[in-house]
């Protein structure tokens, strides 16, 4: 065990599955160094899932996607500021391979470690990098994610690691209730597993489904899940800490390949993780923490957004590796 005091910042601005995926370091690196200072750069709507973490130092939010909106030139010079005149690091990781997260480590006093060029994301992000990491983009994030940062700071690595990890983010003790959490949103439609088949799933449970929503969109389609199936609930709109909390108390969570749905593999919670146009590789699969692949081929390289066979899983199917994991 190894104690300097190290001031370490990790860059990882979104989105929000990839953060959570990325948070179990921060046990893992507390664990190695317990007096490290770790701070911890983000998107800014993202920043409130890890506020107040008791493992972060400091949670400093970017305001990219605001720069993007206003075109402020004013707001741009802030960010530069501030990004500069942090405190030098001893250890600077961007943890993201995109040339945007690789612009922002680059402007942090301290030399920043990332992906190398084959494989980083983009591979011009590597430019930025004064050292970097070898990991195959083809491997799970989780342990992408791992790697790269326990190699930055020279902390052994195993996927013991990762899989005898304690709950990632810290909730109020409250007991778990026999409810399943249906997660129906996701980034692009090909993702998302079709109301129709979520409905008919509902009545093949044999708990309460509580349907989880971000958007109007997301409503609508609960409430027509409601509407047609006996054994649906729409949960109430939840922030970002709200949701870790509800998810950290059901029994089993069920949803497309978003960020809520990896909140459950993050507390240790059961999980059915569904894929049509990506795959496994998006989660770390444990005992109670599978996925269900839908037939198409995935080239990761060029994901195609316009797989929509995610529609091919059958209900039934789901069904059956549900009752297994409850």
């Amino acid at each position: 065990m190894k104690s300097p005091n190290l001031r370490i910042a990790i860059v990882r601005l979104s989105a929000l599955g990839d953060i959570i995926n990325t948070a179990v370091v921060l046990q893992i690196i507390h664990n190695y160094y317990p007096d490290a200072e770790i701070d911890w750069f983000i998107e800014e709507a993202f920043a409130p899932i890890l506020q107040s973490h008791p493992l972060i130092h400091e949670v400093i939010p970017v305001p990219l996607k605001r720069l993007k909106k206003t075109k402020s030139f004013t707001l741009l010079k802030e960010m530069i500021h501030t990004l500069k005149s942090r405190k030098r690091y001893d250890h600077i990781i961007d943890a993201q391979g995109l040339l945007k997260s690789a612009i922002i480590a680059s402007l942090l006093p301290g030399n920043v470690h990332g992906f190398d060029k084959q494989s980083a994301r983009e591979a011009i992000a590597s430019w930025f990098y004064t050292t970097t990491s070898s990991i195959p983009y083809e491997i799970s994030v989780i342990r992408r994610n791992v790697m790269v940062i326990t190699e930055a700071l020279n902390i052994p690595y195993s996927d013991a690691l990762i899989e005898q990890k304690t709950p990632v983010f810290p909730t109020p003790s409250t007991p778990h209730e026999n409810k399943i959490s249906l997660v129906i949103g996701a980034s692009w439609q090909s993702k998302c597993y079709p109301k129709e088949q979520f409905a008919i799933l509902c009545d093949l449970l044999p708990y309460p489904c509580h349907i989880v929503w971000g958007s109007a969109k997301e409503y609508s389609d609960a409430s027509w899940i409601k509407e047609h199936s006996k054994n649906a609930v729409i949960t109430p709109k939840m922030s970002l800490n709200e949701l870790v909390n509800f998810i950290a108390h059901c029994t089993l969570i069920i949803g497309n390949d978003t960020g809520p749905t990896h909140i459950a593999w993050a507390m240790n919670r059961p999980s059915i993780t569904l894929f049509g146009p990506t795959n496994e590789r998006m989660i770390y699969p444990m005992e109670k923490n599978i996925g269900i692949k839908s037939p198409s081929h995935v080239d990761i390289f060029h994901i195609n957004r316009n797989d929509f066979s995610i529609r091919d899983i059958d209900p039934h199917l789901i069904a059956v590796k549900a009752k297994e994991l409850l």
